[in-house]
């Protein structure tokens, strides 16, 4: 199927070589586009999923998307383009992370006609003379162009000689899988337009390149990472998904839509000018955006229970269907808000640090709840003392404020930022 630049595309920030690319597509040629996975983590966030939704488009026209797993120079330790050099890998370490990721990646692909391949393929039994031949294509003032090489230069922090391999493996893999295309994300540029010269010194059609952005997070700031706690996973829950994607900045809004999403591109168009002129509410323009997140990876009929599940809470006031239970001790003394928070989190596994429970308390964000007396108490002092008791309880309030602090009884409800419902019982 013959598509158009346009459409083959969306979302690019930079994408060369356009003409020769274009002139590809109008021919209808199938072309073999390669996209390189690093196996050093094994969970896919939203972030990840940037490139591989237009790999999946492509796919739909009728493009082969070859699936890179950099197996070999995982085991060897290659740059992360950052700072340092990225410790190598067992090799059953990096079989596990590629296995994870695929399983998530074809949520996205499908898999009967997509081709996955092995670095380890062709870099197992290549020999030295082979890596000079390679070597011999790149000057060392061409491969310091590369920003993390150059400025950890200037900054005098270590360069091991086997990172400055590494473009060159990456451009020995567009030979060996006779790539077209190759895309990735648009800190990858400098590797994949050294790919080309790779191509041209093997005597190989060169490929053009296709470069997307870093998505930023759900604080939209910095870039999506689960480090930062600002990402959604591809494998997480549809409630969480959608909850996570309602509480984005207004300014991410079509910036997301355009790049995570399926939404015509029209549709996209007639948003943001709705957002512009103030016609259209962000708080529906989010729930088009979540609502089109959670259908691609569980489907329409989870998305309208998320939905629902999602204006129940926030909308009406309610909790979700299932609340997990933490069980308390009857204390004589209280505790601390912190301590007491820090006890309910770790218990359904959350590892919220001392500061962020500090942090939700002073922006409102922890509630005390009596759900049948509709009390809502907002503990807001970390010092604040919280006592557990069963003495009482039966028929009484769950939530009880006085000047000595917070009573809580079985059946209260603890309530932590927008979406995590905990609820109290005794031991």
């Amino acid at each position: 199927m013959a598509q158009t630049i346009d459409e083959f595309a969306r979302g690019t920030e930079h994408l060369e070589d356009r003409e020769h690319l274009a002139a590809r597509l109008a021919s209808g040629d199938r072309l073999r586009i390669k996209f390189g996975v690093d196996p050093t983590a094994p969970d896919i966030h939203l972030g990840h999923t940037v490139p591989m939704r237009r790999l999946r488009a492509w796919q739909e026209a009728g493009h082969l998307p070859v699936i890179i797993i950099g197996d070999w120079t995982a085991r060897i330790g290659d740059p992360t383009g950052r700072s340092e050099t990225r410790p190598p890998l067992s090799a059953e370490t990096v079989a596990a992370n590629a296995q994870t990721y695929l399983d998530q990646l074809f949520a996205i692909l499908d898999r009967e006609r997509t081709e996955v391949r092995f670095q380890s393929e062709w870099f197992d039994g290549i020999g030295l003379s082979e890596i000079l031949r390679l070597c011999a294509g790149r000057t060392v003032q061409q491969l310091m162009q590369r920003a993390d090489f150059s400025e950890r230069m200037a900054a005098e922090r270590p360069i091991g000689v086997h990172e400055l391999l590494y473009p060159l493996l990456q451009g020995y893999d567009s030979v060996a899988v006779d790539a077209d295309l190759e895309i990735g994300g648009t800190d990858q540029l400098f590797n994949l337009l050294a790919a080309r010269d790779v191509q041209r010194w093997y005597g190989r059609p060169v490929q053009d390149v296709a470069t997307f952005p870093i998505l930023e997070g759900t604080d939209g700031v910095r870039k999506m990472s689960k480090s930062y706690g600002n990402y959604i996973g591809v494998a997480e829950s549809p409630e969480e998904q959608y909850g996570k994607a309602m509480s984005i900045p207004d300014g991410m809004i079509v910036r997301w839509l355009t790049l995570v999403t399926d939404v015509p591109a029209a549709e996209v168009e007639e948003i943001a000018r709705g957002l512009a002129a103030e016609e259209v509410n962000p708080r529906d323009a989010k729930a088009r955006l979540a609502r089109a997140i959670v259908i691609q990876f569980h489907g329409s009929g989870a998305a309208e229970a998320a939905e629902a599940a999602f204006r129940r809470v926030h909308g009406g006031g309610g909790m979700p269907d299932e609340v997990p239970e933490v069980a308390f001790a009857t204390a004589d003394a209280p505790r601390d808000a912190v301590g007491f928070v820090a006890d309910a989190l770790r218990a359904v596994g959350d590892g919220r640090s001392g500061s962020d429970i500090r942090r939700a308390l002073s922006q409102s964000g922890v509630t005390l709840n009596d759900p049948d007396a509709g009390v809502r108490h907002a503990v807001t002092d970390p010092k604040t003392p919280i006592r557990f008791t069963a003495d009482g309880a039966a028929g009484g309030p769950r939530v009880v404020v006085g000047e000595g602090g917070v009573t809580v009884h079985p059946g209260a409800v603890l309530q932590v930022g927008k979406r995590l419902f905990i609820r109290c019982v005794a031991r």
